[in-house]
């Protein structure tokens, strides 16, 4: 994957000092990088029944799409409160230093449905174990959890147990 990680703009101090901020945004504008992204992450998924990709605002918007639209597969956001016009169920998870609360439209997944769920990155893996009890609250089956990026040095994915956790570039540090 070191095709791809080339294309990922590093930018330290970024939101705050000490932290060093992994930008898609200059792989995702490169039409070739782009494309073998999501290739390569729907290539995990082959052979897997897939009723629905669930994007987790905001970058999860960018790929969840493409990979329902390969995956023949349909898409759901879940998004940061009253940004649904619908009515929708919520959770609110804890974060190093706060809460943050997730939404999804309570019609979005229907009983026995197999979810992929899907987002740029996975870092301590709060956001994706919130979604994947949303979707579950909701009565979908949960088959797996996409990412472009994982930081693994946080352990996000040991909040995710059981799941099939697929992510294409990881970083120890």
């Amino acid at each position: 994957m070191d095709d791809l990680k080339k294309l990922i703009r590093e930018i330290p101090d970024y939101p705050k000092p000490g932290i060093l901020f992994y930008d898609i945004t200059t792989l995702l504008k490169d039409k070739n990088g782009f494309r073998t992204l999501i290739d390569r992450l729907c290539s995990h998924y082959v052979g897997h029944k897939i009723d629905l990709v669930v994007g987790i605002e905001a970058r999860g918007f960018i790929l969840a799409p493409a990979l329902a639209y390969s995956l023949n597969a349909g898409f759901v956001p879940v998004r940061k409160p009253n940004k649904l016009p619908a009515k929708t169920t919520r959770i609110s998870y804890g974060l190093e230093y706060g809460t943050d609360t997730l939404e999804i439209h309570e019609d979005a997944v229907q009983k026995g449905q197999n979810v992929l769920l899907c987002d740029d990155l996975l870092a301590t893996g709060g956001t994706a174990a919130a979604a994947v009890q949303l979707i579950r609250s909701l009565g979908g089956k949960v088959d797996g959890a996409a990412f472009a990026v994982e930081l693994s040095f946080l352990h996000g994915r040991e909040k995710l147990p059981g799941l099939d956790v697929f992510s294409l570039m990881q970083y120890d540090k």
